[in-house]
């Protein structure tokens, strides 16, 4: 249990998220970040060069993504600080937030910045070498397309791990379409009275098309509304599957950013010192080969032991759910109401760029808390190679 990482208030920023092959289908998304991140420290007014240490979290190659975090630090302007880059699938803002919180824990630093950032879109395609190969031919990979289609392990794509977890529980068709229309109802939430909810915590980018000319990407793209006819008349993916790509998220595109210090120096960077964010727990599991939606379960009971707390105690919960199974499944485990979490929205909605997607889920999770006058969060969400990891925080708003 941590005693000393603070996340200051309104310290993070998610920006909007872009449909696969979107608007930003051709931004480096290491420049893009660094980019955002230095407009959002600016209208902040927190100097960069604050920060003592930079985590940089991305899961898809980008151009030059072997400097990644220096590189970022100095385009945000702290071209001093040094950093690593942290690669864990859909679990990598999470560890980054972990990684930042054990830093200030251990006194190695009292202002850590963590930025994660993904573009699926355009993904890049690998050739390795194969000496023994026939006529010395290569070997190639598609990174997106070749991962989320196998695992070299489980030898298996990820929908087939959820429908795995369905196939042993008996989730049905009816139930995955159920969850999928209510959580799109509770993302359409956040866009009530102008997206009041959203403008709490989303940053807008700013994309260059032309040397004169900029346009600002302000609103998540490729968003699919949803109706309960709609949903039923959808395909399962696989043949006798409970999941449509209805009920499975989407590839996308973005990036976010969240300050991670100690108590004194995170009053010093809130929008309200008054309002106090502690990062107290972690957990993280490996489930059965095959079974990835399961692993969920058993990161967060980690995550709330350790915080000595359980399920009831918690304000709100937030999940990053590829797949309607997810969420149901966490469900009927911890024994709380499937309909009654991811408020205001979630991955199966907003789609899957995989670096940022949990960390926006936990500043939507903290905003939630905040709402609510305070008290305990869990953010909880799977990861490929049939893992997971989770969070909880606890808000004071005394």
């Amino acid at each position: 249990m941590f005693a000393k990482a603070f996340i200051p208030y309104r310290g993070y920023f998610s920006s909007p998220f872009a449909r696969w092959q979107g608007s930003l289908a051709t931004e480096n998304a290491i420049e893009l970040a660094a980019a955002t991140a230095k407009r959002w420290l600016a209208g902040r007014e927190i100097d960069p060069q604050v920060f003592e240490y930079l985590f940089f979290g991305f899961t898809i190659p980008q151009h030059y993504g072997f400097y990644a975090s220096p590189w970022a630090a100095a385009m945000m302007g702290a071209e001093r600080i040094p950093g690593c880059t942290i690669s864990q699938a859909c679990s990598t803002s999470t560890t980054c937030i972990y990684q930042a919180a054990m830093g200030v824990e251990q006194g190695e630093y009292r202002r850590a910045f963590t930025l994660m950032a993904d573009r699926c879109s355009n993904g890049p395609h690998l050739v390795w070498p194969n000496p023994k190969g026939p006529g010395g031919q290569v070997e190639s990979e598609n990174w997106l397309m070749d991962n989320f289609g196998h695992d070299p392990w489980a030898k298996n794509a990820m929908i087939e791990t959820a429908e795995n977890v369905a196939k042993e529980v008996g989730v049905t068709r009816e139930e995955c379409d159920e969850l999928t229309l209510r959580r799109y109802q509770q993302y359409c939430d956040a866009l009530a009275d102008d997206r009041a909810f959203q403008k709490r915590y989303m940053f807008p980018l700013e994309i260059r098309v032309s040397k004169k000319k900029t346009v600002t990407f302000a609103e998540d793209e490729g968003i699919m509304p949803s109706t309960a006819e709609g949903l039923a008349g959808l395909r399962p993916v696989l043949p006798g599957g409970v999941h449509t790509f209805g009920s499975q998220t989407h590839p996308g595109d973005g990036n976010c950013g969240v300050i991670v210090a100690d108590r004194e120096a995170a009053r010093e960077l809130s929008a309200d010192p008054g309002i106090e964010i502690q990062v107290l727990s972690y957990g993280f599991f490996r489930e059965k080969k095959g079974y990835m939606a399961a692993a969920v379960v058993p990161a967060a009971e980690k995550a709330l032991a350790k915080a000595g707390i359980g399920v009831k105690d918690v304000k709100a919960i937030k999940t990053h759910n590829p797949f309607a199974v997810n969420d149901l499944f966490l469900a009927r485990k911890l024994g709380i109401d499937a309909m009654g979490f991811n408020n205001y929205g979630s991955s199966l909605i907003f789609g899957h760029p995989q670096g940022p997607t949990a960390g926006r889920c936990i500043v939507e999770l903290i905003e939630e808390v905040v709402l609510a006058g305070g008290g305990y969060g869990l953010f909880a969400g799977c990861a490929a190679g049939d893992t997971a990891a989770a969070l909880v925080l606890k808000v004071d708003c005394a």
